[in-house]
């Protein structure tokens, strides 16, 4: 394999592209490499290390926006905006727990490429809905600039939206522009207890229909809840956990009308600022179901989106057939499995259960050769594989960046 190319600012990134259609070489495009183990293995000739492109180049606070390189770590940005009363609302998860390596060395470009975001997306969007412009290379060797920096830009395609999620095999994105928004001065979490999750995803649809603004609403079993390692979580039960965040005395009023319309659901009890964002923080970063180090103990994890009212039911079906863990977020329309070790990862069964109550998934732990093996990615077929394909080609007619990472042969 060819050294890995550092290019020092964008024009060497499209050097190093132009190179590659030259010589025929396909790259595969990476920051901080925190994210690197996300779908399926490279299959390239070289590294398109984009880790030198780092640093904040415009950070105008009043306007809510910011830009920067894309290999930018996320927690200098996140320092960054906190320092003047901002946050990044789409809450981006740090993937050090989930697949190993060191912790907070996620980079923007790379949050945004895989669009994950955290626990706030039920109330703030997820990272897509905060991307407004970026600056990037295509597979042509071309540069190109999309978005701008302001939230309602109607010149032209919404690149933006079509980049995030990406993986990388569209173009490499060398500065990135997003939107900021003012952090919650503090937090509160009131819990119900005991819950089975086909009795929490009631609970949470309850609390979402609520006029108290909850931003976060995920349920827990007893053995997940013991293992985020968050005082003050009661021993041997499991935790239904809806957050509440803003200013001091509405965040005390709501937490106050929130029990009072939880209390038909069963036990309930509070935890306080730091708790709660302890507890959001392990939720966020799926943390209970963290790699031990050891590729071959380490359980397979899918990431499974469906619609909320059908989380507990998908949940069930993957807990009963493969011996799986799981952690719903989002209200429960988001299912984490650690599934138990097999030859697929659990594919059938996961796959079964989405086709059974709709939904995607994504195998986001496993070995190299079961993502080589299993569809890492949910399969595309008919018009949408159609499209995947031309929307590719359209970028990267020559499959140079990041060839068959999301989906074989695109």
């Amino acid at each position: 394999m060819t050294a890995p190319l550092v290019p020092r600012d964008a024009a060497e990134v499209e050097e190093a592209v132009r190179w590659a259609l030259g010589a025929g070489k396909t790259l595969e495009v990476t920051g901080r490499g925190s994210k690197r183990t996300l779908g399926r293995p490279a299959q390239t000739d070289a590294t398109l290390d984009l880790s030198a492109l780092a640093g904040v180049t415009l950070y105008e606070p009043r306007e809510l926006v910011l830009s920067a390189r894309a290999a930018t770590p996320i927690a200098a940005i996140a320092a960054l905006v906190a320092e003047n009363g901002q946050e990044l609302a789409f809450e981006p998860m740090d993937c050090s727990a989930l697949l190993g390596g060191p912790a907070r060395e996620g980079t923007l470009g790379g949050v945004l490429a895989t669009n994950l975001s955290g626990p706030r997306r039920i109330k703030a969007g997820a990272a897509r809905d905060h991307f407004l412009g970026f600056s990037a290379v295509s597979g042509r060797g071309e540069t190109f600039k999309a978005g701008g920096r302001v939230v309602k830009n109607v010149t032209g395609y919404d690149l933006s939206k079509l980049m995030a999620g990406s993986f990388g095999t569209l173009a490499a994105m060398t500065e990135v522009t997003i939107k900021t928004l003012p952090r919650a001065e503090t937090e509160a979490s009131v819990l119900l207890l005991g819950l089975a999750p086909e009795a929490a995803v009631p609970a949470m649809a309850a609390a979402m229909g609520s006029p108290f603004e909850v931003s976060g609403a995920a349920h827990l079993p007893a053995g997940v809840a013991a293992r985020t390692g968050v005082p003050g979580l009661p021993d041997g039960k499991a935790v239904t956990a809806l957050r509440l965040e803003g200013v001091g005395p509405s965040v005390a009023h709501r937490r106050d009308g929130l029990l009072g319309l939880l209390a038909p659901h069963g036990t309930r009890e509070c935890l306080a600022v730091e708790a709660s964002r302890q507890l959001w923080g392990a939720i966020r970063d799926v943390t209970p179901f963290a790699t031990r180090g050891e590729p071959d103990a380490d359980r397979p994890v899918w990431r499974i989106s469906t619609a909320p009212s059908r989380g507990a039911e998908l949940a069930a079906m993957i807990a009963g057939a493969d011996e799986a863990e799981v952690l719903l977020d989002w209200a429960g329309g988001l299912v984490w499995a650690a599934v138990a070790p097999s030859a697929d990862a659990g594919a059938a069964t996961v796959r079964a259960a989405t086709a059974h109550c709709g939904g995607h998934a994504t195998l986001i732990r496993a070995s190299a050769a079961v993502r080589a093996a299993v569809d890492v990615f949910e399969p595309q077929r008919g018009p949408l594989a159609v499209l995947t394909r031309r929307v590719k080609e359209s970028f990267d007619p020559r499959g140079v960046l990041c060839p068959g990472r999301m989906w074989v042969g695109v």
